[in-house]
């Protein structure tokens, strides 16, 4: 399967969380919000400026920064 980032993910699309990779202190905090390898992500809309990305994981709401989103690897997913 390829992974891609999850910034790179459009509106209604999900993933499964396959790894995530960067700052230590930033993946610790993803991690820590419910991005955990396994969980199933879907991107529900971006901001009109296109940052911050609002998703929706295990039930509940989510604002990433674009910066942090890259930092997630998925891998897609059908409803």
């Amino acid at each position: 399967m390829n992974d891609i980032p999850l910034d790179k993910l459009a509106v209604g699309q999900c993933g499964e969380v396959r790894r995530i990779s960067g700052n230590a202190h930033v993946s610790q905090r993803l991690l820590e919000m419910g991005l955990t390898p396994g969980a199933t992500v879907e991107v529900i809309r971006f901001a009109p400026m296109g940052d911050p990305i609002d998703i929706k994981v295990r039930g509940y709401h989510l604002s990433l920064r674009r910066r942090e989103a890259a930092s997630v690897e998925v891998s897609l997913k059908t409803k």
